[in-house]
Formats: structure tokens, sequence, C-alpha cells
């Protein structure tokens, strides 16, 4: 292992100075750089050549649960039907659609893996088709920096056009044939111009229609269901802003719907004359109102669902004769249907204690058919059919799973472990019954993230079934920082709430432990991005919680990161972590950031993964991570770095790639358990 120079760099903020070693492995280009990751890479390849054969039936087996062929149901849109396929030997699926109905011949749309060939790294962001259905519009990263290339194809000749767009973020086509509109990033990676674009021409001629100044905001393109409005949503981590303008005109002068208010956030569609809103104003877990076209602003809002303190209220959705809402009370989802002529409202009901239930392809107004997809830690994806009037639902598809699975083998909990301040955090737990003694032998794997509201939906996965198969459990913690249990639940796990986050996984860890689920030298961990921060942080406060972790592009270095301002996202994320150029943010930063609280102690066995073109999270947070641990750490238990070349935040593309990364996990945590 080549040890890499210190270099000591003095940071100073509010007459503070820390000394970072490893400062210097923020310059991509440095040679000594350039050697110190080859030589962890080398170091990680060494192991796993002593450890092929497990890594290699590991891959095989996940890759064997996974049908070499399948296809997705197919959803209506204007006048064709649109679904994908993978095909055998293939890493990338094939889009098609058919006209008017599926028995009409096949037309492909892309084929992903003619696209990807030759390419190192490749993801397929957007693609859509203009109102006459010709014209397809695609985005592609060939980077790994979802910084996206748009270009398009003519539809009737098969071809792509003679020229492209650049820096994209995400686009949507108008009303008109030849017109679309998209976003572009500035220098720090945020989308923060909206441009007109008409097919054909150079984009220096492009009309620039919105520009969001304010570098905590990040602006979007879309379209309304209706068709009749296209809207641009300009949203920061706690406030947001709508404008408005005809989809169908040549010439855009955007409207205000609501003019940015601190901590108001509203969200729209457009149905019939009404702007729909979803919005939390005086309603932190969110309301939904109405507001005519011709009076949007927010005294003109009139109340359609009201709050609820014990729900949350996500995501509405517009049929004719139906209001449909998506809503998560005791941090499990609801599917609440609404008729809209006075018939009694009404739930679906799912069958597992801890699953996920979400609104499916639905673009149609006048039907009665709802689209949903289901799933829980132990019942494979499903698409359902739902008849609103009858109540009578038709399943679609149902993933399917390699050898013969059965549903009945493996059992999944909902539970809740409280805390040292009297709340109760829900986890959810699948084994496979047969290897499950509830005696404290049984390893565990524990996921949870943790951060940015968002929610860690306990789906079904493939991917777990080896470790479940050699008696692993799998939890997720819904730890504070997630909005599982509502909008509260987000907020006491940001800003100076951070280390609620912190301390809910510890509790859940002990909690595991004490009922005999496992035992800690039996614990794994794994957290990815912001989830790696939080895996990292609870590790430094309790480093015998676990016998190793997997850190997965992990948010290491908070408080350098949050201090340079010139980085993606730092600005728009002062709303998240707090911002440190404000004292009681730095000095609250500084007590939980994982680099700066490496001590000269033992640590746990850890699997560390980065990427080199990773615009989220930079390369040298792990990499500075790995050498200062390295310098200071008093154990002798394994620590290893992994630096993709070509890939970003999101990981290798092709989907053999993705298999062999949780392969390379699932080696790291069987062999330290001498398991074949």
């Amino acid at each position: 292992m080549k040890k890499p120079p210190e270099i000591p760099e003095s940071l100073t903020a509010h007459n503070h100075t820390r000394i970072d070693n490893y400062y210097w492995m923020r310059n991509p280009d440095s040679e000594e750089l350039e050697d110190y990751i080859a030589s962890e890479n080398l170091m990680t390849q060494k192991w796993l050549n002593k450890h092929k054969n497990l890594y290699n039936n590991l891959f095989e087996e996940i890759k064997s649960r996974i049908p070499q062929t399948d296809e997705s149901v197919p959803f209506k849109f204007d006048d064709y039907f649109y679904y994908s396929r993978i095909e055998e030997q293939h890493e990338y699926p094939v889009y098609c659609r058919k006209h008017l109905t599926l028995d009409n011949p096949e037309e492909i749309l892309l084929d992903v893996n003619k696209l990807a060939k030759g390419s190192k790294f490749f993801s397929l962001g957007m693609f859509e088709v203009n109102a006459a259905e010709n014209i397809l519009a695609y985005s592609v990263d060939t980077l790994g920096n979802q910084i996206y290339t748009l270009y398009f194809k003519n539809l009737k000749t098969g071809k792509k056009l003679a020229y492209s767009l650049s820096n994209i973020c995400a686009f949507s086509w108008s009303n008109l044939d030849n017109m679309l509109y998209y976003s572009v990033y500035d220098k720090a990676q945020r989308p923060y111009k909206i441009y007109q674009h008409v097919l054909g021409q150079p984009q220096k001629q492009d009309k620039l229609i919105f520009h969001e100044k304010n570098k905590r905001f990040a602006c979007s393109i879309s379209r309304t269901q209706s068709k009749v409005f296209m809207l641009i949503d300009t949203d920061s981590n706690n406030a947001s802003e709508t404008w408005f303008f005809d989809a169908n005109t040549k010439d855009a002068q955007p409207l205000l719907l609501q003019k940015r208010k601190r901590k108001l956030e509203y969200h729209t569609d457009h149905y019939q004359g009404f702007f729909y809103i979803l919005t939390n104003h005086n309603a932190p877990n969110f309301r939904l109102v109405k507001t005519p076209v011709q009076n949007p602003e927010i005294q003109f809002w009139e109340e359609i669902i009201p709050h609820k303190k014990d729900t949350l209220l996500e995501d509405f959705h517009l049929f004719q004769n139906y209001l449909v809402l998506e809503e998560r009370k005791n941090g499990l989802p609801q599917i609440h249907i609404i008729p809209l002529d006075n018939r009694e409202d009404y739930y679906l009901n799912f069958p597992d204690p801890t699953y996920i239930a979400t609104i499916g392809d639905n673009y149609c107004y006048d039907t009665e058919i709802l689209r949903y997809v289901y799933s829980s830690l132990n019942t494979p994806s499903c698409v359902f059919d739902f008849n609103m009037k009858t109540k009578t639902q038709t399943l679609l598809k149902q993933d399917q799973i390699l050898p013969q699975f059965l549903p009945e083998n493996y059992k999944s909990e909902y539970v809740f472990v409280s805390t040292s301040d009297r709340k109760k955090v829900p986890v959810s737990l699948v084994y496979q019954s047969d290897l499950f003694q509830k005696n404290g032998n049984n390893p565990l794997l524990l996921n949870a993230y943790g951060a940015y509201g968002e929610i860690s939906e306990p789906i079904f996965s493939r991917a777990i079934l080896p470790i479940l198969d050699r008696g692993f459990v799998y939890a997720i913690a819904h730890v504070r920082g997630g909005e599982e249990m509502g909008r509260n639940w987000y907020e006491q796990g940001k800003l100076l709430n951070k280390k609620n986050s912190f301390s809910d996984l510890i509790a859940v860890a002990r909690f595991l432990t004490k009922n005999k689920y496992t035992q800690s030298n039996l614990t794994f961990l794994e957290g990815g991005s912001a989830g790696g921060m939080l895996m990292a942080a609870v590790i430094n406060q309790e480093p015998d919680i676990c016998l190793a972790a997997y850190l997965q592009v992990p948010f290491l270095d908070v408080l350098t990161t949050m201090l340079d301002k010139d980085l993606p996202l730092t600005i728009g994320e002062y709303d998240e972590w707090g911002n440190p150029n404000i004292l009681k943010f730095y000095q609250y930063i500084l007590s939980y950031s994982p680099y700066d609280n490496l001590q000269a102690r033992d640590y746990p066995n850890m699997l560390i993964t980065s990427s080199m073109n990773d615009t989220n999270v930079p390369y040298w947070e792990a990499v500075k991570y790995i050498a200062k641990l390295r310098s200071l750490k008093k154990d002798k238990n394994l620590q290893l770095l992994s630096v993709d070349p070509d890939s970003g935040h999101q990981g290798a593309s092709g989907r053999n790639d993705s298999y062999r990364e949780i392969a390379l996990e699932y080696t790291f945590f069987l062999s330290l358990l001498n398991k074949s």
C-alpha cells in the first residue's frame, strides 16, 4: 500500500483553524493522487482475487435470479402504447411503442444497447415525443456527471437529426410540433435557466424565458397533465414558486402563480379551469387546494383536502370522476380514492406489514381505471389495474424471480423502536423463515438514509435474496431526516437536529441486538451518499456497533464541502445541513462531520466506493477519508477503497455492472463471516 504524502493545509473560519493533511487530494490532476488511488484500487483487487470464487458465485447467483428477457406493462399516451423490454445478453433496455392497439406492429424508439456501444458509461436521461408524435427527443450522459446532451430522432425515417443541445438538465415539449423547453446548468451545476428551442435552429439562437438568479433555487420545466399550460417550477429546500404560460403559444410570457415565501411550498397541476395545488401553507403535512386560473394567488385558494396531523399528503391525481390521493400514515403509504359524485371515499387494502404502493402510469382523464404498483420486502413488484367504480382489480404483471420463488418462505416485520427522546422509529425487516432463530446468531444488514425528506421504501429486491438465503436478516431503519412519519420527521433530522438521525440508527441497532435479531459482531451497516455519512458518523460515535460497514459514494467531508460555495449543490443545501458561514452551524457540523471526527482508535471493517465523475459527492471525500483513517486507526481490521474511473453518483450504468457492485459488497461481508 502506497502511503500518501501529508501536506498540511490550514482551513480557518470563525477564528477556528483545522489542519487538513489531505486537502491536496482535491486536485484531480495530481500525479500523487493518481498513484494513491491506483494503489488503493490495487489493494482492493488483490483482496478480491483471494475471494474470486465467492464473488463470481454471488454475481452469477444474483444474475440467475433475474430473467434475461423481460417486458414492461404497456401504457397508453395519446395515440400510442409505450413499453420497454430487456433482451438476453443485453445490458440496457429497448424502448418501443405501438399505434392505437397492441395488435399493431412494433416501432422501436430507442435501442439503448446500440446507443451505449463503445461507452464506458452510459445513462439515458429523459425521452419524450412531440405533439405530432413523429419526433423523439432524448437526453444522454456518457460521463456520469448528470449533465446531458439532447438529441432528436425523426420517427418516420428512423434517423437522428444532425445537431444536438448541450448542458441539459431536463426538458419538455410544448403543444407545438417543433417547440420544446429545457433547463441548463450554471457553473455549480444548478439548473438556473429555461430556454425555448425551435426544432432545427442552432442552440445559440434559443430564447431565454426564465432566469433563476437566487443560488438557493433550481428551476425546471414541465407540461400540465391537461396539456394546457407549461409550468416553470423553481424550488429551494424549503420554498417554491411556479410560473405558467400557454403550452400552445410561440411567445412564452410566464405568469406568476404565487410569489415565493420562505417555508411556503406548493406543487401544481391544472384541470378544467382550475389550478390544483398541493401546499404546506398552514399545513405542515400538506393539504390540497384549488384556485381559478385567472386568480391564482394564495388569497383565492379554496381548500379541498384539509391538513391532517397524523397523515402526510404526498401527491394527488385528477380523473374526470375521481380524485386519487397518495398519503402516508404511520410510515406506510395509502392510496385514497375519492369519487367526485358524492359516493363514499375509500382506501385500498394491502396485505403486508410493510410495503410500497404508488400510482403508476395514468395519462387518461376519462377512465375508471387506476394503475398502481405494489411491492414489499417479500413480494415482487406487481402492476395492477384497479377499477375505481366496481372496486375490482386485475394483476397485469408480477416480476418473475428465478428459480422458483416462494414468498411464504420469507417473513417481513414492521416494528417501532423507542429512542431516548421518546420517539418511535419504524423499522422494516425481512428474513428467510427457516433460517431465522431469533437467538442473536443471525447476521444482519442494516440500511438507512435519513436526509432530504427522502423515504427509504421497503421495496422487493432480487439482489438481497443471496444473503437472506445465507441466514441474514435485512433491516431498513426509517430514521429522522426522511419523511416516513410526516413532515416533522424530516424537520427533526436536518440542520441543528441532524444528530437525531444518528441517535435513531444507534437505537435501532441496539434494539435489534437486545431483541435477538442479531448481535453487534454480526451486524453490517450499509448506506449511500448522505446515508454513507450517517453510517460513518454513527461509527465515529460507537465504533463497536457493527462488524463492518459499506459506504457507497459517501458524503464524509461535510464541513469543508459546505464551506465551498463553488461546489455543485453546496449553496442550495444550506437549508438541509446549515450554512457554516454562520457560527452555530459551523460548530454543529464540525461536531459530527465524519472526516473531522476521525480519531486514533479502533474502527470496524469498511468497504468504501467512490466515482471520479461524481459531481454530487466528489471522489475526494472518500479518498481523503480512507487516507486519514489509515493514518489514525489502531486496529488491524480490513478497510478497502474502490474508486471507479468512469461512473458518477449513481454507480455503474449497465445492469450486469450494477450486479457486480452488489456482489462486491456481499463478498466483503460474507468473507468476514467465513461464509461461502
